[in-house]
């Protein structure tokens, strides 16, 4: 038989299993740090990704508006730069247009050149006519300049289509133009201008684009030549 034990024996007895109770505690304890700690470093890895994710969607998003307003204000500043350089073109040919004009005013002022002009134009016109009257209108100060170039005009005429013309002068035209004439038909159906001011605005609006690639070289933006 196992006899009962004393005091000092159930002490240490309990005194055993308290420290196995407290070693179990501690241990247990620790997996539980161990395990929180995982869980809060893998809880942590993943706010940080998130968060890094929003930041570079953050910064691309920026990044692309930045380029956009980098883009549109380079195109904006390109554009006042053709926009300006277009002027400027279009400034020094109206100058050169302006430089014919004075020279079509000074063809005006010589009488001999003047009235040669005013014998081709003015031939041209019955040649296209072809009617058996017709009107010259000129201007006040060429009346009587243009009487004398369509009675030339009329035996020239005469020579090149073996037809008669009879024609009337009228000083109708403003004293504002270059000079030359205009023709009306005598049934009124045909008017032919050919003034100094018309022809140098058809010369300009043919020979325009030519002078432009003469000047300013061929157009950059331009795709398709005839």
């Amino acid at each position: 038989m196992s006899r009962p034990m004393n005091d000092d024996e159930v002490l240490n007895e309990l005194n055993k299993m308290v420290a196995f109770i407290k070693q179990e505690a501690m241990e247990k304890a620790r997996e539980i740090k161990v395990k929180a700690d995982e869980e809060f470093a893998i809880e942590k890895a993943k706010l940080v990704k998130q968060e890094q994710q929003a930041i570079d969607a953050q910064y691309e998003k920026k990044l692309k508006s930045a380029e956009i307003s980098q883009k549109i204000a380079q195109s904006t500043l390109t554009n006042k730069s053709r926009l300006k350089l277009l002027h400027r073109r279009e400034e020094h040919l109206q100058d050169l247009f302006n430089v014919a004009r004075e020279q079509l005013l000074n063809l005006s002022k010589d009488e001999g050149r003047y009235v040669q002009f005013l014998e081709g134009v003015i031939i041209q016109g019955y040649l296209q006519i072809l009617e058996p009257s017709v009107t010259i209108h000129s201007r006040k100060s060429d009346v009587e300049v243009a009487k004398t170039a369509a009675g030339s005009a009329a035996s020239q005429y005469k020579e090149i289509s073996g037809r008669d013309v009879k024609f009337e002068v009228q000083g109708s035209l403003s004293d504002d133009l270059a000079g030359g004439v205009k023709l009306v038909s005598g049934s009124g159906r045909i008017t032919l201008d050919n003034t100094l001011d018309e022809r140098l605005r058809l010369l300009e609006e043919r020979m325009l684009p030519e002078i432009r690639q003469d000047l300013f070289g061929p157009n950059e933006n331009r795709k398709f030549f005839t």
